[in-house]
């Protein structure tokens, strides 16, 4: 795997792996009934980006790993 395809690898990895983990562990103002006046009920309270940001790279770079090994044994036979 080339350094190029590898980065593209991993890009696909990460934007996969941060839409997964961007819904987990959220609470809406409206469950907590702290809705601030002008914003959406269903907006996130505390979103937690940097945490999911750490967790989507972490992701993303055992996934491009995997494809690293996974992918040349494949294109060898």
């Amino acid at each position: 795997m080339t350094i190029t395809s590898a980065l593209v690898v991993f890009t696909i990895c990460w934007w996969l792996c941060f839409f997964v983990a961007l819904p987990i562990g959220v609470r809406g103002q409206w469950e907590d009934d702290s809705t601030i006046p002008g914003t959406e009920e269903a907006a996130p309270k505390h979103p937690m980006l940097m945490k999911k940001v750490l967790w989507a790279s972490v992701g993303a770079v055992v996934l491009t790993a995997i494809a690293a090994v996974v992918v040349p044994r494949l294109l060898a036979q």
